[in-house]
């Protein structure tokens, strides 16, 4: 409880409210904060970064459209360089849990710009010598600049930390795809036998998985760099300059080193989330792909004696407090667990992006907040994937000591032999515990050079029907 000294007055639309005398947010902030005690969640930095961008980028240009004079606008755009740079960041104290379109947060970074400003002029805290409605919200409404600044937030952070790691991650497979591509082991399919594979190619459909989660994470940064600024309330853009939305995107292009544009349909862009829905769709898809890999790589070195045992993952830490000399492949744990808590945010997005009627969305701040969460933590997570565990992975000789005992060997007989014949040699292979190699020498009339050349592991592991025509 707030003792009155330590408290200052400040008002807003609905009358008096104290504030912590230290605090540059007003009285709309001081009302969230009492309004929704709910949890420990707040908005990122990245969020808090991209408000102050177009905060900063709105005082440019309202100067240069002589809605606000250069004296207000001096100061705001210096408060808005203080926000980006995060040294206000303990004043934006609202939780997750809000109002849903984010006003509240919207207001706080008004308020907390507005008194920082007045301050930068001469005034104190709470004297609205600068306005946090009528000079730092000039020509916005909470209803385009939340989304808005969702949008730059997620585009950026994507540019600056998830395309980077996923490109890491490529390379460090695609070296593995090379160095393990003279290794040829047994396929597996429905966890069963198939025909041989090399490692290498194993690694190069993992290679394939992340180049197309780049293409996709791309195409949802296109349609995030679309933003909702000139709408105002509803999308008709009352109370804003007609130039104002583009001039503002020139802004944030230059301060955010990404391009950003104008909606092309303002409506749109305010009463859905869709795009946010798309992108957190795209991380869903790479959250997939990411637990298919490491699963793959888990089974691939279990064991090492009783499982497949066909990689050896880096030793990084002990693996039991009861088993001495256990160790467990932990690097790819983390990564899964990663991609359940993406895929939960993608259900949480989802939902967020269907609740919304008629011109306004009233799930914003659990979406921005899931959404920055999804690309940050699979941004982490691919960078130490990569460093952790890919780049030190070696193959053993096992894979390839298990070829000749593979059923599956006798695929390659069935153009010479038919089928049946083919299946026949499979059984009794499996029954007698005996390679198909061996079986087939007493079952068919195949000399020892044709049953090389059919049974090379090697041919088996490219296109071709080597082994000649059925019934030969």
């Amino acid at each position: 409880m707030l003792k009155p000294e330590d408290t200052r007055i400040e008002r807003d639309s609905m009358g008096e409210m104290q504030v912590p005398g230290s605090a540059y947010y007003g009285a709309s902030t001081q009302r969230a904060v009492l309004n929704f005690p709910i949890s420990d969640l707040r908005f990122p930095r990245e969020f808090i970064r991209a408000l102050g961008q177009i905060k900063q980028a709105a005082a440019e240009v309202n100067v240069s459209l002589a809605n606000i004079d250069s004296q207000l606008a001096t100061p705001i755009k210096q408060a808005a360089q203080e926000v980006i740079d995060g040294k206000l960041d303990d004043h934006f104290v609202l939780d997750i849990f809000q109002t849903g379109s984010g006003t509240s947060t919207n207001m706080n970074a008004n308020e907390v710009i507005a008194n920082r400003a007045s301050e930068l002029l001469g005034g104190s805290r709470g004297s609205r010598t600068v306005h946090p409605n009528d000079h730092v919200n000039f020509g916005q409404s909470s209803n385009d600049v939340i989304p808005s600044a969702i949008h730059l937030a997620a585009a950026v952070s994507i540019e600056e930390n998830l395309l980077p790691a996923l490109d890491e991650l490529r390379k460090a497979l695609s070296e593995k795809a090379q160095e393990f591509y003279p290794v040829i082991k047994t396929g597996r399919t429905h966890l069963q036998d198939a025909t041989p594979i090399r490692l290498g190619q194993e690694f190069e459909g993992y290679v394939g998985q992340i180049e197309r989660g780049l293409q996709r994470i791309r195409t949802a940064q296109n349609e995030l760099s679309e933003l909702a600024l000139g709408g105002t309330a509803v999308g008709t853009g009352i109370n804003t300059h007609p130039e104002f939305s583009a001039r503002v995107c020139q802004e944030l292009t230059k301060l955010s080193g990404i391009s950003v544009r104008e909606t092309s349909n303002h409506f749109q862009a305010q009463s859905t989330l869709d795009n946010i829905v798309a992108a957190s769709g795209a991380l869903n898809a790479l959250a997939v792909s990411l637990m298919k890999i490491a699963n793959d790589i888990r089974w691939l070195g279990s064991g090492p004696r009783a499982g497949f045992g066909e990689l050896e993952l880096p030793a990084v830490q002990p693996g039991s407090s009861i088993m001495p000399g256990k160790v467990n492949p932990v690097i790819a744990e983390s990564v899964c667990m990663v991609c359940a808590q993406v895929m939960g945010n993608h259900t949480t997005i989802t939902v967020a992006g269907q609740s919304g009627n008629f011109e306004i969305n009233v799930m914003m701040p659990v979406a921005a907040y899931n959404l920055l969460q999804s690309i940050k933590i699979l941004a982490e997570a691919a960078r130490n994937f990569s460093r952790q565990c890919i780049v030190g992975l070696k193959a053993t000789p096992k894979g390839p000591e298990m070829v000749e005992q593979g059923l599956s060997m006798c695929t390659s007989l069935a153009p010479v032999i038919g089928y049946d014949a083919a299946a026949a040699i499979s059984k009794e292979a499996h029954k007698t515990g005996r390679t198909v190699r061996e079986v087939a020498r007493e079952r068919t009339p195949l000399s020892e050079e044709d049953l090389t050349r059919i049974l090379d592991p090697v041919n088996m592991t490219r296109p071709g029907l080597d082994g000649g025509p059925a019934g030969g």
